[in-house]
């Protein structure tokens, strides 16, 4: 593994990242999959702390910013900072979307759209398996 100095980049071979993911994240994390709705461990989930990429550990989203959607999937409405994420374009599945990965290590986590609440109108549709949760950070 290599973390970029001037970026902070995380870089790994696909090696390396079956093996520090294991089938089921690396799957999502690294090949776009998506877990079954209302299946991922943080979609009921309320305890406080940061969401962190489920790969490389960067911050994503607080629990504050955290909703129930609906959809089956954790959802929040904002990340910790505009830097955290990166999205592009998805055209899979028949339809546009706007797929999110991490900005550390270009993990995919899932898709935003722009149907969720005030104040940004955003909706982070997340993996749980994309994530994992700190709450050693308490209250955010």
């Amino acid at each position: 593994m290599s973390d970029t100095p001037t970026t902070g980049k995380v870089i790994r071979s696909d090696s390396e990242w079956r093996e520090l993911l294991g089938p089921e994240r690396y799957a999502i994390l690294r090949q776009a999959a998506t877990e079954a709705p209302f299946t991922g461990a943080y979609t009921y989930n309320k305890s406080d702390g940061v969401y962190q990429c489920g790969a490389c550990e960067a911050p994503l989203f607080t629990s504050d910013t955290k909703y129930d959607s609906g959809s089956g999937w954790p959802s929040f409405y904002q990340p910790v900072s505009p830097d955290a994420l990166t999205t592009i374009e998805d055209r899979s599945h028949g339809m546009t979307r706007t797929e999110v990965r991490c900005a550390r290590c270009d993990s995919h986590l899932g898709h935003v759209f722009d149907d969720g609440p005030a104040p940004t109108g955003q909706r982070y549709c997340m993996n749980s398996l994309a994530l994992t949760l700190d709450e050693s950070a308490g209250p955010v």
